[in-house]
């Protein structure tokens, strides 16, 4: 029971992890014991975050754009260099977009569901070789894809690209669950207010609203993401599949 929840010595690639919800996973996996491979588009930040969390465990920066299946292929190539398994892949890397209805561009569909949806199913076929050497008989690989609440209700905000992207992600969840296991378990996680650049914006506009319209009555913390992720990578989690779990204080019990 002592190791239940233990990930120590187990490989993880986070995408998108510099900063925001995908660093919240990432620095709770380094303080857990795990070695962790963050990716992001800036490379400078990417080995900026990658040295800051090295001083508490071990990580990586393999910096990549996951949003062309040719970046995909290159951070693949990355993370062969150093290593052969890949206990844990976190497909968080993802991109919004808000526009009113009548001016919403064709070019914001393209740009988010090349990221939020496309690079999900990309990496996770990309890597399902060194995914499925990691597995074992009673603890598979983990997949964990970051959906959104949105995916799950309708957004007050006119973000529908982002809001179709995740509920995408959140069916692809569950299509690639059905597909890899009994070697690869594949579950999302559905965030709902966290203090990110991505929310930067409705949280200044809607905090108060926000807040009000939560059962437990507060934003979300870096230890409440980092908690359900170690959770899904840990023997804990080993015999959940195709779920979609809702990190979101209650809110879309109220619908």
């Amino acid at each position: 029971m002592a190791n239940l929840f233990s990930i120590e010595g187990k490989t993880a690639l986070v995408t998108g992890g510099s900063r925001g919800i995908g660093l919240m996973i990432a620095r709770g996996y380094v303080e857990a014991g795990a070695k962790v491979y963050i990716s992001s588009r800036k490379a400078d930040v990417c080995d900026r975050v990658a040295a800051e969390l090295s001083k508490h465990g071990t990580c990586v920066s393999l910096p990549a754009d996951v949003s062309t299946e040719a970046g995909v292929k290159g951070l693949a190539a990355a993370f062969r260099k150093h290593a052969a398994k890949l206990e844990i892949l976190v497909n968080n890397a993802g991109a919004n977009w808000g526009a009113p209805l009548a001016e919403y561009p064709d070019s914001a569909w393209d740009k988010v569901l090349a990221l939020n949806v496309k690079s999900v199913f990309h990496l996770t076929r990309t890597l399902l070789p060194e995914l499925e050497a990691a597995a074992k008989p009673g603890d598979p690989a983990r997949v964990v894809n970051i959906g959104s609440i949105d995916g799950i209700r309708a957004p007050v905000l006119e973000t529908y690209a982002y809001s179709a992207s995740k509920a995408a992600v959140h069916h692809m969840t569950k299509v690639l669950a059905a597909r890899l296991a009994p070697k690869v378990t594949v579950n999302a996680v559905a965030p709902g207010p966290f203090e990110s650049k991505m929310m930067a914006e409705t949280l200044e506009r809607f905090r108060d609203a926000i807040v009000a319209s939560c059962p437990l009555g507060r934003i979300g913390e870096p230890d409440d993401m980092a908690g359900v992720a170690i959770y899904l990578a840990s023997r804990a989690g080993a015999y959940l599949t195709g779920t979609v779990i809702p990190v979101d204080g209650g809110i879309t019990i109220r619908g």
